[in-house]
C-alpha cells in the first residue's frame, strides 16, 4: 500500500505509475482522493462534537452541585443529542475508512527510476548473460520426452489422480528435486539466511499482506469452508512472519528462505507455455525474502540477485538477467530481475527466478514496522524476495542441458554427490 500522503502531494505521480504499469485506471486516483477528503472531513467534524461533549460533561456537575438544575438539565439534553451524532458519526467515520483503505488496496506500487518503461516483455532489457549455450552434434530433445524415456516424471498418472499440472516425480526424479532443495537451503543458509518451514495454508489477512488479495485471487486455490488460501509462493508466509510487528532497528535485515510446494490456478496459460513442466498447478521453490532498512533496501536487492545467480551458476546453467520494465512487473513491485535458463531442447528461455524489492509497499499492509532509534516513532520497513530457486524449469534445462548422446543425462558434480548418482539412464 502506498503512503497516503504520496497521492495527496502527488496525484499525477500515481496516475502516471498506473498507466505505465497498465494496473488499473489511473482515474482510480480521483476516487481515492475524494474517499479521503470525505473521511478526514467526517473525522474533523466527530473530534469537534467529542470536544464539545467533553466540554458538557464538564459544566453539567458543578451546576447541578449549584442548584442550577434547569440549566444543568438544559446542558444534559444537549449532550444526549452531541452523544447521539457522536455515535452516528463515529459508524460514518468507520464506514468511509473501509472504503478509502478498501480502494487504496487498489492502487499499485510506483516503480522505482531505473525501471524501463515498455508494456509488454518485449520492453524488458537484457542486463547481463551468463554461459555459453550447448552445442549438439544430434537434435537434443525437450525435457518432457527426456523424463518419460528415463520415467522421471508421470504426467499422466498426475492428472488422472488430481489434473493437468500435476505430475507424478519417479525415482531418480524425485531423488533429482530432493537434491535440488537440499542444495538452495544449503546454498541460502551458507549467505546468511535463517531457515524457515511455514505453514502453507494462509488466511485472507496474509494474503493482503503481501498483495496476493485482492489483486490475484483468481490464481489462487481457495478452501472456502476453512477461508484459507493454499499459498501461490513461500513468500506469503514468510513475509507475513512478521506482520503486526515493531522490530529493532539492530533486528534488520532480517533474512528468511524457505522451501514450500506452491500452488496456483494459472488461469489463462495455454499451448507451448504448459508442456511439461513449463507450467505446472503444483511446483515447488525456495523462496528467499529479506526484511531491511529503507536507506538499505537497493543494496539488498542485488545481493539477493547475486544470491539466486549463485544457484544457477553452481547448476552451470547457462542464463540472463532481465531487468523488467513498468508494464511487465507485477502490482506489488517498485524494482524485479527476472533470471531466465536456457532451454535447450525447447530452443528458448525460461523463468526461474524473479528477484523483487517492493520497498514500504508490502510492508504498509502488513503493518511491519521498525524503530530507526529508540524512542523514534516507527515507520515501514522495506520488503524484498527472490526465487532462489523455483525448480520446474531448472529440472527441465537441467535435463536438455547436460543429456547425451546415447540418451542418457550426465548430472554436474554438484547434484551428483547429493543425488548419489552421475547419470540418470
Amino acid at each position: 500500500m502506498l503512503d497516503a500522503q504520496i497521492l495527496r502531494d502527488h496525484p499525477q505521480r500515481v496516475r502516471d505509475a498506473i498507466a505505465s504499469k497498465r494496473q488499473g485506471d489511473p482515474a482510480l486516483v480521483d476516487r481515492v482522493l475524494e474517499a479521503d477528503t470525505s473521511r478526514r472531513e467526517a473525522i474533523t467534524e466527530l473530534q469537534a462534537l467529542q470536544t464539545r461533549q467533553g466540554e458538557l460533561g464538564k459544566q453539567i456537575g458543578p451546576l447541578m452541585k449549584a442548584g442550577k438544575r434547569d440549566e444543568a438539565q438544559g446542558l444534559v439534553q444537549e449532550s444526549n443529542e452531541v452523544k447521539a451524532k457522536v455515535k452516528d458519526l463515529q459508524e460514518r467515520v468507520r464506514q468511509l475508512d473501509a472504503d478509502f483503505q478498501a480502494l487504496m488496496l487498489q492502487v499499485p506500487n510506483l516503480p522505482h527510476e531505473s525501471v524501463p518503461e515498455g508494456g509488454s516483455p518485449e520492453d524488458n532489457e537484457v542486463a547481463a548473460t551468463w554461459g555459453d549455450k550447448p552445442a549438439f552434434d544430434f537434435e537434443p530433445l525437450p525435457h518432457w520426452e527426456i523424463a518419460e524415456r528415463h520415467g522421471l516424471i508421470d504426467f499422466e498418472r498426475g492428472a488422472k489422480v488430481t489434473g493437468a499440472g500435476f505430475p507424478f516425480y519417479i525415482g531418480k526424479g524425485a531423488r533429482l528435486q530432493r537434491a535440488l532443495i537440499s542444495l538452495f537451503l544449503d546454498m541460502a543458509a551458507e549467505a546468511g539466511y535463517t531457515e524457515i518451514q511455514p505453514p502453507l495454508l494462509v488466511n485472507e489477512a496474509s494474503g493482503i499482506g503481501t498483495g496476493q488479495l485482492p489483486d490475484k485471487e483468481a490464481q489462487m486455490y481457495e478452501m472456502e469452508r476453512d477461508a484459507l488460501y493454499l499459498i501461490p509462493t513461500g513468500e506469503v508466509p514468510v513475509t507475513n512472519f512478521h506482520r503486526d510487528e515493531i522490530l529493532s532497528r539492530d533486528a534488520l535485515p532480517a533474512m528468511y528462505c524457505t522451501y514450500t510446494p506452491c500452488w496456483r490456478r494459472e488461469a489463462g496459460s495455454y499451448g507451448k507455455d504448459v508442456r511439461g513442466l513449463n507450467r505446472l498447478h503444483q511446483f515447488d521453490k525456495v523462496e528467499l525474502v529479506r526484511f531491511t532498512r529503507p536507506e538499505d533496501s537497493y543494496e539488498h536487492l542485488e545481493a539477493l540477485l547475486a544470491d539466486a545467480e549463485r544457484a544457477v551458476e553452481a547448476l552451470g546453467l547457462p542464463y540472463r538477467r532481465l531487468v523488467l520494465c513498468t508494464g511487465d512487473m507485477g502490482f506489488t513491485q517498485s524494482k524485479t530481475y527476472d533470471l531466465e535458463v536456457w532451454s535447450a531442447g525447447q530452443d528458448r528461455w525460461l523463468e526461474v527466478s524473479s528477484v523483487s524489492n517492493f520497498e514500504a509497499f508490502q510492508a504498509r499492509r502488513a503493518n511491519v514496522r521498525f524503530r530507526p532509534e529508540d524512542g523514534a516513532k516507527p515507520e515501514p520497513v522495506h520488503t524484498l524476495n527472490g526465487s532462489g530457486l523455483a525448480l520446474p524449469r531448472i529440472v527441465a534445462a537441467l535435463l536438455e542441458h547436460y543429456q547425451q548422446v546415447d540418451g542418457t543425462v550426465r548430472l554436474p558434480d554438484v547434484l551428483a554427490e547429493r543425488c548419489g548418482f552421475d547419470t540418470i539412464g
